[in-house]
C-alpha cells in the first residue's frame, strides 16, 4: 500500500549568527498510510513544530524528502504548492487562528469552495453540510469566531479543513488549548470522521500527551531533541518503553 505521506531523512539545521548551528530535526523518516492516525509526541522543543512546518512547506528543509501521495513536495512553490494544499490541510492549536475575525465562520469555511468555482448557493449548502458533519448546526455559519466557544470554533476549523476533501489532516496540538471535557469531544469527532471517511482520510496527530495519543492513534513516534527515539503501537510503547526519554514521558502522566 502506497503511503499518503512519506518522510525520508528529513533534517533542519538553523544557522545562527555568532553561534553554533542548531539541528532542530535530525534525519528522521516515517510513513503514514491511508486511513491511519499517526501520533507524533514530544515535549516542547523536541522538534514537532519544525517537522510540521517542513511538511506543510512553511519552512524549507536542509536535507531529506517529503512525498505526499508519492509526489515529491520538498521544494514545491507557487501553483504546485497550491495543488498540494488541496491534498493536505491543518488544524491549529488555537481555533481562532483558522479564521479572519472580521468574517463569519461560514465565510471562512466556504472560502476554498468559492475559490474552486462553487456557486454561492452551492457553497452555502456545502458549508451547512460540513458544519453538521462536525457536530454544529448550520446556523453557526452566521456567527463570528469571537461569538462561539473554543470547542465550537475548533469544530468549525475542522469543517474548514475538510472542505477541500484533503487526504491528509494535520492536527497540530489541536486539543491542547481546550479543557479536558472538550478535548474528549474533539477526539470523539475526529474518530467519527475517520470512521466515516475510511481510507480517504489520514491524520498526523501532533501532541505532547501520550495518554491522549493512546486513545486515538494507530501508531506513535516519540521525538526527542529532533530524533525519533521510539515508535510503535501506543499500547506497546506505554507498556514496554525502550528509550529512557519515553520512560520519563510515561512516568510523568502516571
Amino acid at each position: 500500500m502506497e503511503p499518503v505521506l512519506r518522510v525520508e531523512n528529513l533534517t533542519k539545521v538553523f544557522t545562527r549568527k555568532g553561534q553554533p548551528d542548531f539541528t532542530a530535526v535530525d534525519h528522521i523518516g516515517f510513513e503514514l498510510y491511508p486511513g491511519e492516525c499517526l501520533g507524533l509526541i514530544g515535549e516542547s522543543g523536541s522538534g514537532k513544530t519544525t517537522v510540521v512546518n517542513m511538511i506543510t512547506r512553511l519552512l524549507d528543509s536542509t536535507e531529506g524528502r517529503i512525498l505526499l501521495g508519492g509526489e515529491d513536495i520538498t521544494r514545491l512553490s507557487g501553483k504546485g504548492l497550491r495543488k498540494a494544499y488541496g491534498e493536505m490541510q491543518m488544524v491549529f492549536q488555537t481555533p481562532t487562528d483558522s479564521f479572519d475575525p472580521r468574517c463569519t465562520l461560514g465565510d471562512g469555511i466556504g472560502e476554498s469552495l468559492r475559490n474552486n468555482g462553487m456557486s454561492r448557493a452551492e457553497t452555502k449548502q456545502e458549508v451547512a453540510r460540513l458544519l453538521t458533519e462536525c457536530g454544529l448546526t448550520p446556523e453557526f455559519a452566521a456567527r463570528y469566531p469571537h461569538e462561539v466557544s473554543g470547542g465550537q470554533c475548533q469544530r468549525a476549523a475542522i469543517a474548514r479543513a475538510l472542505a477541500v476533501k484533503p487526504r491528509l489532516l494535520i492536527c497540530d496540538e489541536a486539543t491542547s488549548s481546550l479543557d479536558v471535557t472538550i478535548q474528549k469531544e474533539i477526539i470523539a469527532l475526529l474518530n467519527e470522521l475517520r470512521s466515516h471517511h475510511g481510507s480517504e482520510l489520514s491524520i498526523l496527530f501532533i501532541c505532547h500527551d501520550i495518554a491522549l495519543v493512546q486513545q486515538f492513534c494507530n501508531r506513535v513516534l516519540v521525538l526527542y531533541k529532533g530524533k525519533i527515539v521510539e515508535q510503535g503501537k501506543p499500547d506497546d510503547v506505554i507498556r514496554n518503553p525502550q528509550d529512557t526519554y519515553t520512560k520519563r514521558l510515561i512516568d510523568s502522566i502516571l
